[in-house]
């Protein structure tokens, strides 16, 4: 598949709080933004600046939500995987305050993005890398398996710091090479897959049970996002009993590898039982969500 090729430098500063799976960037010509395709257009900052999703991985949530009901998956691999992708790209230092605010050394780096559009809420989907990009800046690329293993995206998949998580726009090949790096950390047992129970199941008594540092659940992060809205109206003894009804009326849709049709709602592959235990029925990697 080819992808649009975007130079230019990822900054972070200005009360930035990039996460495992976000980050500011500023291309070098900043009319480059209007080469993205997608509905909704790219709107950067006065700097030029827009967020980049990276493309095909989820990483725990470090800030999720609006306050006063802003939350954040175990602290240590939701950080470990955020410090990763500044590393990754040479940030040297990385400094974070405890509202998750960030500052570098240096302020910026070099790299130099992949994208094949923008999401609903007008944010750059791609890969991200550094080093001398394979062609110019504006130009469409394909993308084969060397020049997605110069990624951030695949290195934070083979370090086990983030789930593998597809969209339909992403072709089949891309998807495979994605899924190889994340089973090799699986059968590692690195990064989540050491404590990951978003297959065996997690306990859910309140938020705690999944945000508290040293006990709580790692989980896949959209699990945790669709159980987080639910909590935010359950009260603080919630039940769960109508968890599988709420996630029936979000709507999200995605395609099974043994099933072709499309299916509505995280129901169909989500149990609960009467003690409040949370867990998938399929791992993430098999799941492919038809892009919104």
């Amino acid at each position: 598949m080819a992808m649009l090729l975007i130079r230019g430098r990822f900054k972070v500063e200005g009360g930035a709080k990039p996460d495992g799976d976000t980050l500011p960037f500023i291309p070098d010509d900043v009319d480059d933004w209007r080469l993205v395709p997608g509905d909704t257009p790219i709107v950067p900052k006065a700097d030029g600046r827009a967020s980049i999703r990276l493309e095909g991985i989820d990483a725990l949530e470090t800030h999720y939500g609006e306050e006063p009901h802003v939350e954040h998956q175990p602290r240590g691999l939701a950080h470990a995987a955020a410090d990763q992708l500044l590393k990754f790209l040479d940030f040297k230092t990385v400094l974070r305050d405890d509202d998750e605010t960030v500052a570098t050394v240096p302020d910026s780096v070099p790299g130099w993005i992949l994208t094949r559009g923008a999401d609903t809420y007008g944010r750059c989907v791609g890969f991200v890398g550094k080093g001398t990009p394979p062609v110019h800046s504006g130009y469409w690329t394909g993308v084969d398996e060397d020049l997605l293993k110069r990624t951030a995206n695949h290195r934070l998949l083979l370090l086990g710091l983030a789930y593998p998580t597809f969209y339909s726009g992403l072709p089949f090949p891309l998807r495979e090479l994605l899924a190889e790096a994340a089973e090799k950390a699986i059968a590692s047992e690195i990064g989540v897959w050491k404590v990951d129970r978003t297959l065996d199941g997690v306990k859910v008594l309140g938020m705690a049970s999944l945000t508290d540092d040293k006990t709580g659940a790692v989980i896949l992060p959209k699990l945790f996002r669709r159980l987080k809205d639910y909590l935010d109206f359950a009260g603080p003894a919630p039940s769960l009993a109508c968890f599988r009804a709420f996630l029936a009326g979000a709507q999200d849709e995605y395609r099974l590898p043994d099933s072709g049709r499309l299916h509505r709602g995280l129901h169909h592959i989500v149990e609960v039982t009467t003690d409040n235990t949370v867990k998938m029925t399929r791992p993430c990697k098999d799941i492919v969500f038809v892009e919104k």
